[in-house]
């Protein structure tokens, strides 16, 4: 039956009013009524979808609360990586982050956006013609978690984009917390009610995102705060920075107020000062400030270092501190075989939180700060930072059974632990039979740019090693529909495309199956590089560290590092099970110097979005014709591969001069020979 005309756009009407009222409350901190008179506009609401189905929309501020509870969070390959930002903790530290862009950029002075660092949990929403299509957490970077049902119970996250016409994608990235006034009224609440009380807002807005019943989520009254952007298509982003939040702004998404503009290091610290003298009047925690270079343009110049942008620092603010006894010394084995002494402390509350163990990092860190059991200890604890052993406080009787060694074994395994020359970090020599890595082990072996087994995620992993029905990854390939059915929210359907995924994953390349392996020091590229120099696996195998060297950017680091590995019998093992189990891989001869390609020695940079190539695919064909592919434009690139919404790194290759390719020259450029 169709909605009467007079009902739809009294529907309309109301959720435009709702949706208005919430930005005046949670965005502008404006309200122009009172709570019941909201109340009342929703009820009203509700009651005509309930009598109207077809009123609903995504949009509808109905949808905000109500879905079901989730059997679990799916998760989501960002499209653009979440990266992590480097830290200032001193004068020092700024003046060096300073200079650096400076000398970058060949600048006498650079402006900078100054901004709230915020205590509370990274997310991303994705908007499809301007509609809140998805939400995810931050996760690893690369992959979080889908918890969109949860983000739209957050009122000030807009379900639909103030632009007209909206942009066709748009992905906007910030944190989401608790205001500390709903922090203390949800814990008032809770004690009326004689229910567990939150230990902090931090636990509050993390704990409240990852709930599967978004009910719960909604109890919260969780805030946002947008900082950034992610993928974009259809959008004009604008040309710096502080732009890029007014105009956030006016699509409807809070942003801290507390933020301006500043030149140079004594305009960063002044605003550093500022913000901490107030840091206990604001609405939410904070633990420190961030700076990033105001032009766009600028920031893709300086690019990236390993997970972090060179253009950007997060300034933090003094760790708290508190006095315990250190009551012992063990050994925390982590995901990646690092050992981690670990002291076990006296509970002392600190840094909003009780803490009873805290990280000593290394044996060099314990020797130089001259802890030992039994001593009395400072423990340092900064936002959600790991809690540590800052100094000795007093020192304890210093018996000689007080002192720590690192042990011989790894507690979990029995393997050997080894320290290489020129590290601080001892670690498990177990590799892919170590129980602490067994996880991420098979995590990474899962991976998309590994053995990409699609449906291999965390939750399954979990079960799967929990259940003991997976010890290495050559225990994936023996798994069976009825022993993947038995697990917790594995349907049969989902068992069957888990087990097809494996099966596909039988089918490998020599690159993805050495890069599987989890080899410290060795990336994606480094593993082509292997492959290719070796050709096959049983030679790379049997190579010493002086013969590694010889494969192309191996230095003496990795060398090691491989050459230990493939040392290891327990390694050799599973991959001679994983043979067992079918996984193979085309080979090839030693490379010998091999002709250059197209783009040898040449440095390329990859933008916009491809008529019907990839961005992996491009990626490939550019490598395997000698080039090399890096994130960033600068006066060292010599080729700019650019697609439609090229944005900002367009602009900076025509600034610089650098030839800039479509895909069809790029396809003519590759399929050239070079002439002997």
């Amino acid at each position: 039956m169709a909605v009467p005309r007079e009902v739809a756009e009294r529907a309309a009407r109301l959720a435009r009013e709702i949706e208005r009222h919430n930005h005046l409350y949670y965005v502008l901190d404006a309200p122009e009524i009172t709570d019941a008179q909201w109340d009342a506009l929703f009820a009203e609401l509700a009651a005509l979808e309930a009598e109207w189905p077809g009123l609903v929309t995504p949009d509808s501020p109905t949808q905000r609360v109500g879905a079901r509870p989730a059997e679990g969070f799916a998760e989501v390959t960002h499209r653009v990586p979440m990266l992590s930002l480097a830290n200032a903790f001193s004068d020092e530290d700024v003046a060096a982050f300073d200079r650096r862009c400076r000398e970058g950029l060949g600048k006498e002075a650079v402006e900078y956006a100054c901004e709230l660092k915020f205590d509370g949990l990274a997310v991303t929403l994705a908007y499809e013609d301007g509609v809140l299509a998805q939400g995810a957490t931050r996760g690893d970077g690369e992959t979080g978690e889908d918890v969109t049902a949860n983000l739209r119970t957050i009122r000030a996250i807009p379900l639909r984009l103030r632009a007209e016409p909206p942009p066709r994608l748009l992905e906007v990235r910030g944190e989401v917390l608790m205001l500390r006034r709903d922090f203390e009224a949800f814990n008032a609440r809770a004690r009326a009610a004689g229910e567990k009380t939150l230990v902090n807002p931090r636990n509050g807005a993390a704990g409240g995102l990852r709930q599967l019943d978004p009910r719960l989520t909604a109890r919260r009254r969780l805030s946002f705060f947008a900082y950034g952007i992610g993928a974009q298509e259809g959008w004009a982003v604008p040309p710096t920075h502080s732009a890029l939040l007014d105009a956030l702004a006016a699509l409807g998404f809070p942003v801290a107020r507390e933020r301006r503009t500043a030149t140079g290091e004594a305009g960063l610290l002044a605003f550093y000062a500022e913000i901490g003298a107030r840091r206990d009047a604001l609405p939410c925690d904070i633990d420190g400030v961030v700076y990033k270079v105001n032009a766009r343009a600028e920031q893709e110049a300086l690019g990236f270092v390993s997970r972090a942008p060179r253009w950007a620092v997060a300034h933090k603010f003094p760790a708290e501190e508190a006095v315990t006894e250190l009551l012992d010394i063990g050994v925390q084995v982590g995901r990646t075989g690092a050992i981690t002494p670990v002291a076990r402390l006296a509970p002392v509350f600190v840094g909003g939180t009780t803490v009873a163990n805290a990280t000593l990092h290394n044996e060099d860190e314990i020797r130089r700060k001259e802890v030992w059991r039994r001593d009395r200890v400072v423990v340092r604890r900064a936002g959600d930072v790991i809690p540590e052993v800052a100094r000795v406080a007093q020192a304890g009787p210093r018996e000689e059974a007080d002192r720590f060694v690192m042990p011989a074994a790894c507690p979990e395994c029995g393997s050997a632990i080894a320290r290489l020359e020129g590290e601080a970090v001892a670690r498990c020599t177990g590799g892919l039979i170590c129980p602490a890595q067994r996880k991420a082990a098979l995590l990474h072996f899962a991976s998309r740019r590994a053995m990409d087994i699609e449906g291999l995620g965390d939750r399954l992993v979990d079960q799967l090693v929990d259940a003991g029905l997976v010890a290495t990854p050559a225990d994936l390939y023996r798994l069976d529909a009825a022993a993947l059915a038995g697990l917790d929210r594995m349907a049969e359907k989902s068992a069957a495309n888990v087990l097809a995924a494996i099966g596909r994953s039988r089918e490998a390349t020599l690159p993805r199956f050495v890069f599987a392996l989890g080899i410290r020091h060795v990336g994606e590229v480094t593993a082509k590089d292997l492959a290719r120099h070796f050709g096959t696996l049983d030679a790379l195998m049997a190579a010493d560290a002086a013969r590694l060297q010889e494969a192309p950017d191996v230095g003496p680091v990795v060398a090691e590092s491989v050459a230990r590995f493939f040392a290891e019998p327990h390694n050799r093992a599973v991959i001679a099970d994983l043979r067992a189990a079918g996984v193979r891989w085309a080979e090839g001869e030693p490379a010998q110097a091999a002709p250059a390609g197209a783009f040898a020695g040449k440095i390329v940079v990859l933008t916009g979005t491809l008529p019907t190539m990839a961005r992996d695919e491009a990626r490939a064909l550019i490598e395997a014709a000698g080039g090399k592919v890096t994130g960033s434009v600068s006066r060292k690139t010599h080729f700019v591969v650019a697609g439609s919404d090229a944005g900002a790194k367009l602009e900076r290759a025509r600034e610089l001069g650098i030839e800039v390719l479509d895909e069809a020259r790029l396809r003519a450029m590759l399929e050239e020979r070079e002439t002997p």
